[in-house]
């Protein structure tokens, strides 16, 4: 991985955010920015090691996706703000 890809780490260009890959390349997931979604600290590590997901959808948007205990339903959230 390059700088600031590795788990925990901070990008140069925003700072306080780490990229996350929908489909990590350790799994077998494609090396493509088309796979990435820029998070905050606190919110990568949520979905790392919470309950939460986080999905590309076919737009190419990230969708989250809640814990069952939050949403018995799972239904997907997006940040639509612009």
């Amino acid at each position: 991985p390059g700088s600031g890809e590795r788990h925990g780490e901070t990008t140069r260009r925003n700072p306080g955010t780490a990229p996350h890959a929908d489909s990590h390349w350790a799994d077998g997931g494609p090396t493509d920015l088309r796979n990435l979604v820029l998070l905050c600290g606190f919110h990568h590590r949520l979905i790392h090691h919470g309950d939460w997901q986080v999905r590309m959808a076919a737009d190419g948007l990230p969708e989250f996706v809640p814990p069952q205990y939050l949403d018995p339903l799972r239904r997907t959230r997006r940040n639509i703000r612009v």
